[in-house]
């Protein structure tokens, strides 16, 4: 865990003005330029629908994806918002156009690319596409990775700053969502029937992977970026469907979640969290914020009830199948069901959440206590009265 001494003053205060835009929900905040977000599926916005091949589906392009806000499909893959919406629209900023958008038939229709853009691509993973196939696993949705982000990222620049320095001023002035990302690094695996001690060996090098694109960042001028780490997989309904167990003990008694899946999720986590307090220290004027997913979403699987959920690990659009999931029955499609209201359940189609369980992340993360530092190691800084957390 990142201590209070990895942090300069001046990255304290950069961190509470991130995390006080919650708090004040709609406020428009004049602290950052732009926003720029990378990722994979749980921050798309809709650059895979856009890049996909034209005789392929992606079912995020099709209802009942988007339809609880949006009311059609935009690509992203919940019925709704996430958590990188969320953000954008505490923060006064208009939803954040897929960087795709540019490049499409319908270009005029991109958005305002100097206030914000995202390259996050539903499937992405951390590590490129080349190391996954020498371990004999493949990528059903893309090709590509943080690294093509990346790519696509610096392509980008020209478009929104004229040179060298101007660019560093702009990125000195955004704020970076990094991801999440990771999480498809061990979903292809494991989805594909690779061991827990093999993909374990792949954790020290998608952690590197993030780590190279965040320095990567910084030597181009960032200065204020937020690292999500995993969400607990064990209480995904694909994976509690897939590599389910006939031994009780491999469940949390209280959750119903895997315990080797969440403890496989802490430990990419922990080694996350390990790469920000190297980097804090190489880079101690620039802020870097850990974004806690797992126990943001952990306090919802323990007691969903509490947050207005019926359902955690069922998911709510799918197939037949103990948890409403059937790994041959995209959500939207031959023999798949919705629930009548998404907003009470966690689960969307057993892999991706709802716009109601993104809404709760989002606000514990900058609202609540699930960052690293927390609102409360700032008060003597800023001045700033912590309030009862909702632990």
């Amino acid at each position: 865990m990142a201590s209070s001494s990895s942090f300069s003053r001046n990255g304290f205060v950069l961190i509470y003005v991130v995390l006080s835009l919650f708090a004040s929900c709609g406020y428009v905040v004049g602290q950052f330029r732009a926003m720029i977000s990378f990722g994979d599926s749980l921050a798309d916005t809709g650059n895979l629908v856009r890049i996909s091949q034209s005789n392929k589906r992606v079912v995020s392009g099709e209802l009942p994806y988007g339809e609880t806000y949006f009311h059609h499909p935009t690509g992203r893959f919940s019925d709704g918002r996430l958590v990188v919406d969320f953000i954008a629209q505490s923060m006064g900023f208009p939803l954040l156009p897929p960087s795709a958008a540019r490049r499409s038939a319908n270009a005029n229709a991109a958005g305002d690319f100097t206030k914000g853009v995202n390259f996050a691509v539903a499937g992405a993973t951390a590590v490129d596409i080349s190391y996954l196939e020498a371990r004999g696993v493949s990528n059903p949705s893309t090709n590509v990775s943080l690294g093509t982000q990346l790519e696509w990222f610096k392509q980008m620049l020209p478009s929104v700053c004229n040179t060298p320095s101007s660019c560093k001023e702009y990125l000195q002035e955004s704020l970076i969502l990094m991801g999440e990302i990771g999480g498809n690094d061990y979903n292809h695996p494991f989805l594909q029937g690779h061991s827990k001690e093999e993909v374990l060996t792949y954790v020290p090098d998608v952690v590197n992977s993030i780590s190279l694109a965040i320095n990567e960042l910084i030597e181009l001028g960032a200065q204020t970026l937020i690292v999500p780490g995993n969400l607990p997989i064990g209480c995904s309904a694909a994976y509690l469907t897939v590599l389910a167990s006939d031994n009780k003990n491999d469940y949390d008694a209280t959750t119903g979640c895997l315990n080797w899946l969440n403890e496989f999720s802490q430990y990419h986590n922990q080694l996350l969290q390990e790469e920000l307090d190297r980097l804090r220290q190489l880079y101690p004027d620039v802020t870097l914020i850990y974004a806690d997913y797992y126990n943001a979403a952990m306090r919802i699987y323990r007691a969903p009830s509490k947050f207005g959920f019926a359902s955690a690990t069922s998911a709510c659009c799918g197939g037949e199948g103990p948890y409403h999931y059937h790994s041959s029955v995209d959500c939207g499609g031959p023999g798949s069901t919705t629930c009548d209201d998404p907003s009470t359940y966690v689960s969307w189609d057993g892999v991706h959440l709802t716009e109601a369980a993104y809404k709760l992340i989002a606000t514990g993360l900058l609202q609540g206590p699930f960052t690293i530092p927390h609102m409360s190691e700032l008060s003597s800084f800023t001045g700033f009265t912590m309030g009862k957390s909702d632990h």
